[in-house]
């Protein structure tokens, strides 16, 4: 058991905001701490990393206390192992996009974009480059867009790099879902090196299946075009 002061040095966090943290029960039920006159009381060894955890969550994910309380309430340790699972998917996404960094230079040279597309696509925040250059993701979306007005997907007839938004918010909403299954299955169960290497494994192959699935509805969504709205769908052919 820790004094105030201790659980204060020992966790890097105020007397007076561990307080607060007691008030808005986030420190768990009061029966855990041990009172022994109206001015002194010690505390479980096991607060600091639950202090620990609940600046993080305030400093770093900007989680207003009373979302917190939620996040921690029935299980702190779960709470905690997300978010390292969080914190190591990042690490690892930022290492990899940090290292294949390709220049604009090779890009203008590599693909037929004019510089004012690849300007607006920036604006837009389809594509993010740094001072160093386009990652792995712009130069597939770079790409792919150059692919697409090859084959005549041109401004002329009206397609325009503003169609981007269109699947960027159609996904937002699923990636979000994703995520939160993900992280929910995934917390807990294994370990969290394991982890990080099962949702890196799924990437390449979770393409392909929207990619998949993307056709058969697209085919789908004309014959129900072509033959009226009584075709039968993709999934029931």
């Amino acid at each position: 058991m820790l004094k105030m002061s201790e659980l204060a040095e020992r966790s890097g966090v105020s007397a007076a905001t561990i307080k607060h943290y007691l008030r808005e029960g986030l420190l768990g039920s009061d029966a855990e701490v041990v009172r022994t006159s109206k001015n002194m009381a010690y505390y479980p060894i096991e607060f600091v990393e639950r202090v620990r955890l609940i600046k993080r969550l305030q400093e770093e994910r900007f989680m207003p206390l009373r979302v917190i309380r939620e996040v921690i309430g029935q299980d702190p340790d779960r709470a905690s192992r997300l978010i390292e699972l969080e914190d190591r998917i990042l690490e690892r996404a930022i290492e990899a996009r940090e290292t294949g960094r390709v220049t604009r230079t090779k890009v203008q040279e590599t693909y037929a974009l004019p510089q004012n597309v690849l300007d607006r696509l920036e604006e837009l925040g389809v594509l993010t480059p740094t001072s160093r250059g386009y990652d792995a993701d712009d130069v597939a979306i770079i790409e792919a867009i150059s692919r697409f007005r090859a084959g005549g997907y041109e401004e002329a007839i009206g397609f325009t790099v503003y169609d981007t938004l269109r699947y960027r918010e159609a996904l937002e909403p699923l990636v979000e879902e994703e995520v939160r299954v993900l992280l929910d299955r995934l917390a807990g169960t294994v370990e969290v090196d394991r982890a990080v290497e099962i949702i890196s494994s799924g990437a390449e192959p979770l393409r392909e299946l929207i990619g998949a699935m993307h056709s058969k509805l697209l085919l789908s969504a004309l014959r129900r075009q072509r033959g009226g709205h009584h075709a039968p769908s993709a999934w029931s052919a």
